[in-house]
C-alpha cells in the first residue's frame, strides 16, 4: 500500500524537527531532568520494599502512637511523588515550554501565521 503524499511531507517534516538542534536541546533538558529523577525514585521505592522484606522489626518501630516506621516511609512515598510532579510542572514550564512553543511556532505552516483577517 502506497504512503499518500501529504503523510510523505508530514513525515519529512517530523524528520526535519528532530535532526534540528533546537529539538536535540529540548530533548537534552528533558532527559537531564527525567532520567536522574526517575532513577532516584526508583531507589527510593526499592529502599522502603527492601526495608519491608528484609528488617520487619526496623519497620514496625513505633514513631508515635500506633504510627511506625512503614507507615511513615509509606506515606512519604506518596509525598514524593506529588513533590516530584510539581517539581517537574515548574521545570516544564521554565525549561521545555519556551523551546517547544519556539519549535511549533518556526515549523507551523504560513497559514497558521498569517493575519486571520487575511484569511477571510
Amino acid at each position: 500500500m502506497d504512503t499518500p503524499p501529504a503523510a510523505e511531507a508530514a513525515a519529512a517534516d517530523v524528520q526535519r524537527i528532530e535532526e534540528g538542534e533546537e529539538f536535540r536541546g529540548l530533548r537534552s533538558a528533558f532527559r537531564s531532568f527525567a532520567f536522574p529523577v526517575t532513577i532516584g525514585f526508583i531507589l527510593w521505592y526499592l529502599l522502603y520494599v527492601l526495608l519491608s522484606s528484609y528488617a520487619p522489626a526496623f519497620m514496625a518501630t513505633k514513631v508515635v502512637g500506633h504510627v511506625n516506621t512503614a507507615l511513615v516511609l509509606g506515606l512519604l512515598q506518596f509525598a514524593s511523588t506529588f513533590a516530584i510532579a510539581a517539581w517537574y510542572a515548574r521545570y516544564a514550564d521554565r525549561r521545555l515550554d519556551p523551546p517547544a512553543e519556539a519549535i511549533r511556532e518556526s515549523h507551523a505552516p504560513a497559514a497558521v501565521h498569517a493575519p486571520r483577517e487575511a484569511a477571510e
